[in-house]
């Protein structure tokens, strides 16, 4: 069973860093509502499906699949074939819970090691969609966002970039 607040921390790591989508194996609509507000203030696209059936859901991906896991190459080693493989083409990019099923091994088209003891799914995607994106997930403008982060030496600056539905500023 996985952790409510590390499969929200998946979500919004794979948002930060590029992904384009998360799926999630178990339905939560309590995880699905916390999602779309941080896409609503901070911009998107972003999906999150949950609910979904993982097995069919490998089966059925067309674009290349990539598990990460501590058991798989390492990741610099994998990287060149990776980008090979993925050129012009959809990645999905797999993370477990506590315990893996053996067939996902098998239904990924690599099997991605981000170090090689146990680590957090949270920062083995984070480094994975760093280096699968060269970095350019830092550059990224979200659309839609109603707030932004103002980088700031001390403290937290966060500005408001359009007013709220319903607030006074909008009926103006």
């Amino acid at each position: 069973m996985r952790d409510a607040r590390v499969t929200t921390h998946v979500c919004l790591t794979a948002r930060a860093l590029g992904a384009s989508a998360v799926w999630v194996d178990a339905e939560d609509r309590e995880l699905e509502r916390a999602v779309r507000g941080v896409v609503t203030r901070f911009g998107g696209p972003f999906e999150l499906r949950t609910g979904v059936a993982w097995k069919s859901a490998l089966k059925t991906f067309r674009g290349v699949k990539i598990h990460l896991t501590m058991y798989g190459l390492p990741v610099d080693q994998a990287l060149p074939a990776i980008r090979r493989a993925a050129r012009g083409r959809d990645v999905l990019l797999i993370v477990g819970a506590s315990k893996v099923p053996g067939e996902v091994f098998g239904l990924a088209d690599f099997n991605v090691a981000v170090g090689s003891h146990p680590h957090s799914e949270v920062a083995a995607l984070a480094i994975a969609l760093d280096r699968l994106t060269q970095g350019s997930w830092a550059r990224t403008k979200f659309k839609g966002a109603s707030v932004a982060v103002r980088p700031h030496p001390r403290g937290k600056d966060v500005v408001q970039l359009r007013a709220k539905k319903g607030s006074a500023a909008e009926e103006e």
